[in-house]
């Protein structure tokens, strides 16, 4: 299983199953939906790609993108259209509505799965090439560039490895790692690490920021991750 999470949406139940089926064959996480009306009902945001019929009910698949574009924690979000609407003017449309891809019914099943995973690779690319200069949850707020941290405005100081395990974790919230990935990614090429300095840091770190400590929870028997609440 890896990290992408897609939403299939189409009135036609058996092809959102069959599409779900596929995809999830590839290790996505996906969730699907018969109507527009039905998705927008859902946390859009927490979605790296939409698969999108056009021709949906009263709101069409152009429709909700157009709507979803307007708004700021859907505007960034990849669209794929699905569609048998195959005309020139039908894909400049959805294109010029901020479509990543455009795919005519009927298509093969690895022609879907080969588009899907372009347009997650490139969106994926785009995204590491702007990182943001602040990272912030509710009052915690991760200043990357400055390396600093701080809580309600105040800053609250980090050694070096606390930095950088706050910043992974938050970076991928939800996403367990294990002491191993967490001494790869922030301990690199030093030479002797035990296990039990990950454990030390973690603790210093929860105490250090406070309220938001417990959001650093333990999988036992597997790692560390950083939760909302």
């Amino acid at each position: 299983m890896n990290d992408y999470h897609i939403l299939v949406v189409d009135d036609e139940e058996d092809l959102c199953e069959i599409l779900k089926f596929n995809l999830e064959n590839e290790g996505y996480r996906v969730d699907t939906a018969n109507s527009a009306e039905e998705a927008l009902r859902m946390d859009l945001s927490s979605y790296h790609l939409l698969l999108l019929d056009v021709m949906m009910g009263e709101i069409s698949g152009f429709k909700m993108v157009s709507l979803l574009k307007k708004e700021k924690k859907t505007a960034q979000i990849p669209i794929i259209f699905i569609t048998a609407k195959d005309t020139e003017n039908d894909t400049v449309t959805g294109f010029n509505l901020g479509a990543d891809d455009y795919i005519s019914k009927p298509f093969s099943l690895r022609e879907v799965v080969a588009r899907v995973k372009a347009v997650l690779r490139r969106t994926q690319q785009e995204e590491t090439e702007r990182k943001p200069e602040l990272l912030v949850y509710k009052t915690l707020t991760v200043d990357i560039a400055k390396k600093k941290v701080s809580i309600d405005g105040n800053e609250t100081p980090l050694t070096k490895k606390e930095f950088e395990i706050l910043l992974l974790l938050l970076q991928n919230k939800g996403r367990v790692f294990s002491r191993e990935d967490i001494l790869a990614r922030v301990w690199s090429n030093e030479v002797y690490v035990l296990d039990r300095t990950i454990d030390v840091n973690i603790t210093r770190l929860r105490k250090k920021i406070g309220i938001y400590g417990k959001c650093i929870v333990t999988r036992l028997g597997y790692g560390y991750c950083f939760e909302s609440e």
